[in-house]
């Protein structure tokens, strides 16, 4: 069995929140397709165009 680091994993940049998050087991299949750090992010997605109130 392999063991590797965190730090060893493949990351990304949210678009939304420009976290960066790394790699996790339930993404293997469709690591390619994933683009945002969590489903709030996701929802998120669009910006606002009227600005804060």
């Amino acid at each position: 069995m392999k063991h590797r680091k965190k730090s060893d994993l493949p990351s990304k940049v949210c678009p939304v929140c420009g976290l960066k998050f790394s790699w996790r087991k339930k993404w293997e299949r469709n690591w390619d397709s994933v683009t945002y750090c969590s489903e709030r992010c996701r929802r998120n997605k669009t910006t606002n165009k009227a600005g804060p109130k």
